[in-house]
């Protein structure tokens, strides 16, 4: 439970998105936190990309980003009724606008001051987006208990690769300004005994905080009752 939890959290973060604003099922569909943040955020994805995708096919200064443009649109339609039946199967209400940081993205593009600095902007606010979605998906995927999730997951994880590789066709991915890829037993270290207690926890290691500090409590008391033998008086 608490690795599910752990996964929750993270797929949160990633999406951006404020624990408040996350969907609740209208009834039980054996749905955890990451099931319901990859509901909204492929629901979100579709609300800013395909405005995106619209400026790109109408302003876009190089014949291929108007091209791309127009079929990301074109395939994040196609995506948003995917997950809207999805939500409508499981009595999930979904966002109906884009979040603060989208509409922050689409006003950038609206603002650009020529269409060859809009192309940058579009390029590079899409691709990073994918980009953080895309492990993300794989995640829910891997861990999710839900079959109409699963499947979504799964539909999701094709959109947002070829979306990817439509992007990077235009040639104006900055790949070296990209976030490194971090591989998914990569840790940082850790000093102390609470938090290594709390990292096998969150593992599902079978060990809890509580009882690994019971047992540093009585390596210390054993500890000190040897060392009153030793320095009592005879």
């Amino acid at each position: 439970m608490v690795a599910r939890a752990a996964l929750a959290g993270l797929v949160i973060a990633v999406l951006g998105l404020p624990a408040p604003a996350l969907a609740q099922p209208a009834a039980p569909a054996q749905l955890g936190a990451a099931d319901l943040a990859l509901l909204n955020g492929v629901r979100l994805a579709g609300l800013w990309e395909m405005p995106a995708g619209q400026m790109a096919a109408e302003r876009g200064s190089l014949a291929r980003v108007r091209q791309v443009g127009a079929e990301i649109a074109s395939q994040h339609a196609e995506l948003d009724q995917l997950v809207v039946d999805a939500a409508n199967t499981l009595g999930v209400q979904l966002p109906t606008e884009p979040n603060a940081d989208q509409k922050k993205w689409l006003n950038e593009m609206r603002s650009a001051s020529s269409d060859r600095e809009f192309d940058r902007i579009f390029v590079d606010r899409l691709r990073a987006a994918h980009g953080k979605i895309f492990p993300v998906i794989g995640a829910v995927r891997s861990g999710t208990r839900n079959e109409v999730v699963r499947k979504l997951a799964q539909d999701s994880n094709g959109f947002v690769m070829n979306h990817m590789t439509l992007l990077e066709s235009t040639g104006l991915v900055r790949y070296a300004e990209l976030p490194p890829a971090a591989l998914p037993g990569d840790q940082p270290k850790i000093d102390s005994l609470q938090e290594a207690a709390l990292a096998r926890t969150a593992a599902g290691s079978g060990f809890s905080p509580t009882a690994i500090w019971l047992v540093v409590l009585v390596a210390l008391l054993f500890g000190a009752v040897a060392t009153y033998r030793l320095v009592r008086p005879r």
